[in-house]
């Protein structure tokens, strides 16, 4: 340019201006990051909730979900309800998925070596399969002196890592035998010989992603141990009795109720009913006695009163030292039992036994002679017998002298989750042609809250308190969710904001602080919140067994997860109609959240940004995790239907980003390029 050109100073003014802008854009810029990472700290660390609020919140939701006892007034009545009960808690509970075809399989029993046992009795080791490739490890004490028809009696137990070793459980046997009773003594899972990790009853949820009930293992080891016995020449069938201490109690009471057959039944300090559980953490089970779906069925209520009119001992404890309190669990049972066996005119067979020396978690000598009566009155009636334990200390053998040899490759709950998830999910295939994707989405969405049990809800805030730094406002928001949970939420507001950010993240909002400054410098306002489960929304000690008791009584702790990220991005879209509504997410767990929030919402997310997401959810399985680490993983067949693919091909049109993707990522969504062309909307998936 010509130094005399007219132009000149033209050009000096468009230069100053544009200085200014760039320095007006910059100052705006650096006001936000100027906010000091302490305060900030400060106010996500802050919570409109009151202590234990969280806790609360989800006890009276599960306790309003419990079902009562009906209110049955004849014989026949209780009959009808009661083989409706049985056949729809099989259904619903327990053979769900592959289960149904376990159920029908034909199985193996092998018997091996006879070992000598003691005066009167001789031990055969055995293994049956309890499904197809799962060979249960067992010990049956045969009487020397066999009549033609004998009782026969299923030994079961709990969490003892001697397992079928237990002293307390050979002594029951070996008296048994001696009373001329045919015993098994099986194995449970995770006990004993199946001390390994992939027995760990926590993974049995593995299964429950898959949509096959990961109880059935369990509940079919029981099953089949039934089978066993029956089937011995000399069993007789209008005497099965079964017997177990704590998980074995859990064990008693489950296939008694459940499985006919059963004609005596003497639970230990084993269970109580979900509503005493949710009031007493200590009596809160795994995941195998609080399993997916039990409470839209029956209570353990309604399953001891399911005992009727066969005789009954409940055996509780004073001072149980571990769980089910003898005065917090037999009141309720009680309540429910005795009617029923008063109907049937048989108010004798029901009776309790408490143990009061040494009172605590245990199936001592007292415990065992309570049950060596219970037997002697009703498969014994009118001989001579002795109820006094025989003594028979010296007889107790090793883990080693009981060991069962089985095959190589045995199946575990993870072996069973990895075979269930290779097919999976079922028809993943996405339609070809913008018709077929919009029905496809329609119907699969409505798939998906199915399987969440998503309830929308709607959230009404109130402002806690507000404070102003620099051009950033602040406040604490208190979120009631239509009074069945409530959310704290924190409010980081720049000046001139262009759109809406709800923030979470795995280790909760409080690590986030990085992460709203970033937001802020780029104008977003800022939504930091903890939903169900996470961060300061967290249940507190055994906090996942209630995460668990949500699913038990027929809601998924991801729906709710799902529903309460939905109604604070409609909270917000409703506040700032204009201004588009992102969710991000910071680890895998809350990704999945965010990912199912944008499936089933139709309106207010725009965008969902999921940093360090799984690419599919077989990696839940292939990493081998455990409910009681992320509970809200497990949702019961969420990957029969749907992987992270099919997610994110239901969240389209918004725009689903994946900063960052990993490889799997970036493998597993490869193909989801021409949905998104079919649709008009640009490919987001990998940024």
């Amino acid at each position: 340019m010509c130094p005399t050109s007219p132009i000149r100073p033209l050009s000096r003014i468009l230069y100053a201006v544009l200085v200014l802008c760039i320095f007006a854009g910059e100052h705006r810029s650096s006001v936000w990051a100027e906010v000091p990472p302490e305060t900030l700290t400060q106010w996500l660390e802050k919570s409109a909730l009151a202590p234990e609020a969280s806790l609360k919140e989800t006890q009276a939701y599960c306790a309003a979900r419990v079902p009562k006892m009906p209110a049955v007034t004849t014989l026949a009545e209780w009959q009808t309800y009661a083989q409706k009960l049985r056949e729809e808690t099989l259904a619903k509970t327990v053979y769900r998925g592959q289960a149904a075809a376990w159920r029908d399989a034909k199985l193996g029993v092998e018997y091996l070596d006879d070992i000598a046992g003691g005066p009167g009795y001789k031990i055969r080791k055995l293994r049956y399969e309890a499904l197809p490739g799962l060979w249960i490890p067992a010990l049956l004490y045969l009487p020397e002196k066999m009549s033609e028809r004998m009782p026969v009696a299923l030994n079961v137990n709990g969490h003892d890592p001697n397992g079928k070793a237990a002293d307390y459980k050979q002594l029951r046997c070996i008296n048994q035998a001696k009373r001329g009773i045919i015993s098994l003594n099986p194995e449970w899972l995770y006990m004993g010989q199946f001390a390994l990790p992939d027995y760990a009853h926590y993974r049995l949820n593995q299964l429950d992603l898959c949509g096959t009930s990961g109880l059935a293992p369990f509940y079919l080891s029981m099953k089949r141990g039934l089978d066993v016995l029956l089937a011995q020449p000399n069993a007789d069938p209008t005497r099965v009795a079964v017997s177990g201490l704590s998980g074995g109690g859990w064990q008693t009471i489950f296939i008694s109720s459940l499985d006919t057959r059963v004609t005596l039944s003497n639970p230990v300090a084993g269970y109580s009913s979900l509503l005493t559980r949710i009031g007493v953490t200590a009596d809160l089970g795994d995941s195998e006695q609080q399993p997916v779906d039990l409470g839209l069925t029956a209570d353990y209520t309604h399953l001891t009163a399911l005992l009727a009119p066969r005789p009954t001992l409940l055996t509780y404890n004073a001072k149980d030292n571990c769980c089910f309190v003898a005065a917090n669990a037999l009141p309720p049972l009680l309540a429910a039992a005795e009617p029923v066996f008063k109907l049937y005119g048989k108010e004798a067979n029901l009776r309790t036994h408490v143990n009061e020396i040494p009172g605590d978690h245990n199936y001592g000598q007292e415990n065992r002679e309570a049950h060596y009566r219970m037997l002697g009155d009703h498969f014994f009636a009118g001989t001579t017998y002795d109820a006094h334990e025989i003594p028979s200390g010296d007889e107790v053998k090793s883990k080693s002298d009981l060991n069962v040899p089985l095959p190589e490759g045995n199946a575990t709950l993870h072996s069973l989750a990895v075979n269930a998830m290779r097919e999976l999910p079922r028809n993943p295939a996405l339609p070809a042609t913008r018709e077929a994707i919009t029905q496809w989405q329609s119907s699969r969405r409505e798939s998906l809250k199915s399987i969440l049990r998503y309830k929308p809800l709607v959230a009404t805030a109130e402002a806690i308190s507000k404070e102003s730094v620099g051009e950033t406002n602040i406040v604490v928001w208190k979120l009631d969710l239509q009074q069945q949970w409530t959310l704290s939420a924190i409010e980081f507001t720049p000046s001139a904001a262009v759109g809406t950010t709800i923030l979470i993240g795995d280790a909760g909002r409080k690590t986030l602080q990085g992460e709203v400054q970033s937001l802020l410098k780029v104008h977003q306002r800022v939504i930091a919140v903890d939903p169900f489960y996470m961060g300061e929304s967290a249940l507190g000690k055994r906090d996942f067994l209630y995460a668990l008791l949500v699913s038990t009584v027929g809601d998924r702790p991801l729906g709710v997860q799902a529903a309460q990220l939905a109604a604070v991005a409609d909270w917000q879209y409703a506040a700032h109609p204009r201004e588009p509504v992102t969710i991000q997410s910071h680890g895998p767990r809350t990704s999945l959240m965010a990912l199912c929030a944008a499936a089933v919402q139709s309106k207010s997310i725009a965008e969902v940004q999921l940093h360090k997401s799984f690419g599919s959810l077989k990696e839940i399985i292939e990493q081998n995790k455990m409910v009681n680490e992320t509970p809200e993983l497990f949702c019961f067949g969420l990957l029969e239907t749907f992987d992270i693919a099919q997610l994110v091909a239901l969240s389209v049109p918004r725009k689903v980003v994946f900063p960052a993707p990993s490889e799997r990522v970036t493998k597993e969504l490869g193909g989801l390029k021409d949905v998104y062309k079919l649709l008009g909307v640009e490919y987001a998936p990998a940024p």
